[in-house]
This record gives C-alpha cells, sequence and structure tokens, in this order.
C-alpha cells in the first residue's frame, strides 16, 4: 500500500510543489511533481528535491525510485521570477541539487510527458532511465530569457548526443519529441501516452529482479566512467567485478542459475 513518505529533516515537512510516497510491498518510492498545471519547480523545491532523494536512498524499503509529473505535464521548468530573487550562493548549488537522482545509489525512472522543459529537462537527464510518452516535448528554452542551462542540461546532453544536436537544442532553443528523443539515445523509450505508468511499473519490476548491490555497483561504475580513458573505465571495470564475485548475490545467482530458479537477491 502507498504511504505518503515521512522524513525526519525538518526542512521537508512542507514539500514545496512535489509529493512523495513509498510502496513498500513493490520496493518503490514516487516523487510526483504536483503544482498545476504546468508542475514549475520553484527555488526552493530544487534543495528539497536533493534531500528527499538522498532520504529515499537510505530507506532500505525502497528498490527503485520514480520521478513524474502530476497531469498533462511533467514540467514546464523552473520559477523565473525565483532566478532573479536567488542569492548568487543558492543560483551556484542549483546544478547539485538536480544532480541528486545521478548521486543516488538506486535506479531512478523519469516518466516523462507533456512539457518537459528547463530544469524538468535537466532533473530527467540525471535520472537512470527516461520513459517519454508521445505527448512528451522536451526542450531547453533558456537562449529565448537571454540565458544558458545552469543545472546540467547543456553537459549532459552533449554526454549524450554530442555538441551538433547539442546546439541545435540550446542554442535554438528548439524542442523536441519524446520519440526524436528516443532515436538520438536520449531518452530510453518514447511509448503511447495511455502507456506511460504501465511501461514504468514493468521498468520497475524488472529493476527489483536483479541484485541491489549489482545495481549500486554498475550505476557507479557508469557515472565515475562516462568521461574516463578507455583503459581506466576497463581497470574499473575489472575491479569491480572482482569484489563482486565475493558477494553473496554473486554466489546466490549462479546458485540460481544452475538449479533453474528464480534467484533470492539478498543485497550482499
Amino acid at each position: 500500500m502507498n504511504q505518503t513518505a515521512s522524513f525526519s529533516d525538518p526542512r521537508l515537512a512542507d514539500l514545496d510543489g512535489f509529493t512523495v510516497t513509498v510502496d513498500a510491498a513493490a520496493e518503490r518510492a514516487d516523487i510526483v511533481l504536483d503544482r498545476p498545471p504546468y508542475n514549475v519547480i520553484s527555488m526552493g523545491a530544487r534543495d528539497q528535491l536533493r534531500l528527499v532523494f538522498e532520504a529515499l536512498d537510505e530507506d532500505p524499503r525502497v528498490r527503485v525510485i520514480v520521478l513524474s509529473g502530476a497531469g498533462k505535464h511533467f514540467s514546464s521548468g523552473g520559477n523565473i521570477k525565483g532566478f532573479m530573487e536567488a542569492s548568487p550562493e543558492h543560483v551556484s548549488k542549483l546544478a547539485w541539487n538536480i544532480a541528486a537522482p545521478a548521486r543516488c545509489s538506486k535506479p531512478v525512472i523519469a516518466a516523462n510527458r507533456g512539457y518537459t522543459f528547463g530544469v524538468g529537462f535537466e532533473i530527467s537527464l540525471a535520472c537512470d532511465f527516461r520513459i517519454a510518452s508521445q505527448t512528451c516535448e522536451y526542450a531547453l528554452p533558456e537562449q529565448k530569457l537571454g540565458q544558458i542551462p545552469g543545472s546540467g542540461g547543456s553537459a549532459r546532453l552533449q554526454k549524450i548526443v554530442g555538441i551538433t544536436r547539442t546546439k541545435q537544442i540550446v542554442m535554438r532553443s528548439q524542442r523536441i519529441s519524446g520519440q526524436t528523443a528516443a532515436d538520438w539515445g536520449i531518452a530510453t523509450e518514447c511509448v503511447a501516452d495511455a502507456e506511460l505508468e504501465t511501461v514504468v511499473s514493468a521498468l520497475v519490476e524488472e529493476l527489483r529482479g536483479f541484485s541491489p548491490l549489482a545495481q549500486r555497483t554498475a550505476k557507479k561504475l557508469l557515472n565515475d566512467t562516462d568521461d574516463a580513458l578507455l583503459t581506466t573505465a576497463i581497470e574499473l571495470e575489472g575491479l569491480n567485478y572482482s569484489r563482486l564475485r565475493q558477494s553473496e548475490d554473486f554466489k546466490e545467482g549462479v546458485e540460481a542459475f544452475h538449479e533453474k530458479r528464480k534467484p533470492a537477491f539478498a543485497g550482499r
């Protein structure tokens, strides 16, 4: 049964424009942006989202985290007025806050439909998987405000699609569809809007079937070696492989394979 997540941190006593629920039976946490109609993300919400990801990362009930938006849109972006009111110190933390899904050791899925603009796009790019509906439109429109993306959007995008397509999206503030995003490798998959929740739930179940230890190791390894030399990446992969060979989960996986049964991973 879904339960509204409770947090000991007093800064999370009143969530600013989003909700958090935990389904312990499904080992799933849902963070839902919920500020109708466009789920604008305030400056304060950015701080809170970071703290929520950190808290869920430590929650033993949670294996997978899903980030979505209520209604027809994921998020049209940030509160424009908030940028002018925020202090330089606060603004300097924007990218760190929005990178929270990437730092989280657990798999994070972004379910994107409708407008996924600005910081909405940036926080989705920090997630491990982006499932886009056919209504989804991605954009980094900051050029229209005389600005550039400030929460890692252009940097992450360039890693995924290269400089030519990133310039098209950033320098022209061009919107791209969910299907184009999938074709370019930005989105993991593009699905019919009515199927978005079903596909996301199926992915959650798939990820739950793997070893939590192997999942954490794979995510950290891939993130850490994203810009590493090939020789360095191979070396780190080998070291992590060797470490996992000593784990109880690997032993269980091998035994289950030979016994033709489903493994019961414990995350150790």
